[in-house]
């Protein structure tokens, strides 16, 4: 068991989606013992085992059913090896399936200077994935190592764009305007992030407003950008600031999760 254990407090860690299967109880020529475990990711089989053969082929894809649609996140399934499975040998199987991080929370943070220091620490004690991405080697790696955080050093951010997730809430905080703008822009022309925000004044929203426009931009699309960022709480102090963000994220996660419940 202590195996097992270990394996998914690994996986927990790292913020991947894993299903884990148990062999509830086995009727007849079943070939595993009750109470056996297996883990299952996207890429298929990740530890243990609940038997071989057809019965835990049919159990891994079924594991990987719930992790590639809106699926329940537990499901207990009694299948006859003979009618379900397809088997020869008679018999049944219960078995008990509970996803984890089933939809990761992604979010994305371009800069890694002071606050963005300070959000990035923050951000770790939540459940979700970051990835922190800046074109200073020094301040990534001044960032903690985690799991749960990917740095990516790039000298082009708004390439990186077309790599992130759809569902990803994105951050903006770079050097300054210039280097936010791009970013911005690349951001608000692929869409549909649930979240997307830059750090600075209502000043420095009227400059973006300006630079989006030139880029050709639907004034409509710049509407939802969150630029002041964060609730209005707090000091100019870094981990205020953070907190702010944090909440503003939390508060944008939950009412999106209300309106399409999974």
């Amino acid at each position: 068991m202590q195996p097992y254990l270990d394996k998914l407090q690994e996986l927990l860690a790292a913020g991947i989606p894993f299903v884990s299967v148990t062999l509830v109880e086995a009727i007849g020529s079943t070939p595993q013992d009750s109470g056996s475990k297996m883990l299952v990711t996207a890429d298929g089989l990740c530890f243990g085992t609940v038997g071989g053969g057809r019965v835990e082929a049919k159990a891994i894809d079924q594991a990987k059913t719930m992790l590639a649609s809106p699926a329940p996140k537990t499901l207990f399934v009694n299948w006859n090896l003979q009618n379900d499975v397809k088997m020869t040998c008679g018999g049944a199987v219960k078995l008990f399936f509970e996803s984890y991080h089933h939809a990761p929370w992604n979010i994305v943070i371009f800069g890694a200077g002071h606050i963005a220091q300070a959000l990035v620490r923050t951000l770790l004690n939540l459940d979700c994935r970051l990835t922190s991405l800046d074109t200073r080697k020094e301040w990534l790696d001044k960032l903690p190592d985690s799991p749960k955080l990917n740095k990516i050093y790039t000298d082009n951010l708004a390439a990186q764009v077309a790599n992130l997730p759809q569902d990803a809430s994105v951050v903006l905080m770079t050097m300054g305007h210039s280097t936010d703008v791009p970013i911005l822009i690349e951001a608000l022309r692929r869409g549909g992030f649930p979240y997307l925000g830059v750090i600075g004044s209502a000043a420095k929203r009227a400059q973006l407003k300006k630079g989006i426009l030139q880029a050709e931009i639907p004034e409509a699309s710049f509407a939802g950008v969150h630029c002041p960022m964060g609730l209005d709480i707090g000091t100019n102090h870094p981990y205020e600031i953070a907190l702010s963000i944090a909440s503003q994220l939390l508060q944008i996660r939950d009412s999106t999760a209300k309106q399409f419940p999974q």
